[in-house]
């Protein structure tokens, strides 16, 4: 796109509560002046998915052939990049959008990254509807609101950006997300960045398990070994720390090579949550520490066979982590009956 001044006639009025202008162009235009705030999971910056190549390629041979129709696309002009952009609105509703497409994209696609995703060179005109100064958590909800049961949505970006929604609530009212998102993000966590928050791809064998699957986890977790109705989610994640770390030095060859053991996929996750929940539930008032863990793990822990074809190759939902639990309990008193034999 040449630097310049697109400039886009339309008209305003409301969606619901909020402003909104309305307007057409092609899209080869509202590419050169859009983006997708896709999720960085580095620094936590931003909320959307990232781009699903095949869906959006498919969406580009739709719109391609003749006749093919189209909802609008839905954008936000945010206040923060207000300097690049200028709406000139007329007493019966025309409107006049110029945006300075030499200062970058400005629009926010809220709704509509996979149909624009491969269309930079297309001519096909789009209908669209742009939100008037939403705020980014504005946005960021509406996005949810769109999207929640979008078929191929990770839900573990939901459960991210549902956590940021509650900000400083999250540990009294999603204490299960609350350990999951700090299992992944305190630095003496093994899981620190290894959890697939459904935003940008994290390259190499060290993403294993996401989001999501611990945040059933811990809910697994809470229901084993909470006692009362008063849920202390800064202690939870402490145990939790403290409990991988004993798993990672009992079960250190297992822990260094994740795609071929189950112990950090879906139904290992599960088992040994469910299982922390437990342990913790025995301890009473001995302190939860790592060498607590490790005490109660070493004994039984790295006799069960974690590989992808052993006894747990066949588990899987809900059902297949409480089998997966029983096995590791009754491994457990077996050992146990067996060493209290020989004491």
């Amino acid at each position: 796109m040449k630097p310049g001044p697109v400039i886009i006639r339309g008209q305003t009025g409301y969606s619901g509560g909020q402003r909104v202008f309305l307007g057409f162009a092609p899209a080869s235009v509202l590419c050169g002046i859009s983006y997708a705030d896709v999720l960085d999971e580095q620094t936590g910056v931003g909320y959307q998915r990232r781009i699903a190549r095949e869906h959006s390629l498919a969406f580009k041979r739709y719109i391609q052939t003749e006749g093919a129709p189209t909802i609008p696309l839905t954008f936000n002009l945010r206040q923060s990049c207000a300097s690049a952009w200028k709406l000139v609105e007329a007493p019966d509703g025309s409107a006049t959008l110029t945006v300075d497409a030499s200062a970058g994209r400005v629009l926010t696609q809220v709704d509509g990254q996979h149909r624009l995703g491969f269309l930079q060179d297309s001519p096909v005109i789009f209908s669209f509807m742009s939100f008037i100064g939403l705020s980014e958590a504005q946005e960021m909800e509406v996005f949810r609101t769109i999207n929640g049961k979008a078929k191929g949505l990770s839900s573990s970006l939901l459960d991210y950006t549902g956590a940021k929604a509650l900000g400083a609530d999250l540990a009294e009212v999603d204490p299960a997300l609350f350990v999951a998102l700090g299992l992944n993000r305190e630095s003496e966590s093994p899981w620190c960045g290894r959890l697939d928050l459904g935003g940008g791809n994290t390259v190499g064998p060290r993403r294993i398990a996401s989001l999501r699957t611990m945040h059933q986890a811990a809910q697994r977790m809470l229901k084993a070994g909470q006692v009362g109705d008063k849920v202390d989610a800064a202690a939870w994640l402490e145990r939790s720390i403290a409990f991988w770390k004993a798993v990672v030095v009992v079960l250190s060859e297992q822990w260094a090579a994740p795609r071929q053991h189950m112990l950090c996929k879906g139904i290992g996750v599960y088992a040994l949550m469910s299982l922390a929940g437990h342990l913790v539930r025995e301890a009473g008032d001995r302190p939860l520490t790592v060498d607590y863990f490790l005490i109660k793990l070493s004994d039984f822990l790295d006799q069960i066979d974690w590989t992808n074809h052993g006894p747990l190759e066949g588990f899987g939902g809900s059902k297949g982590a409480d089998m997966a639990l029983k096995m590791i309990l009754e491994v457990r008193k077996d050992i146990y009956t067996r060493l209290s034999q020989h004491a």
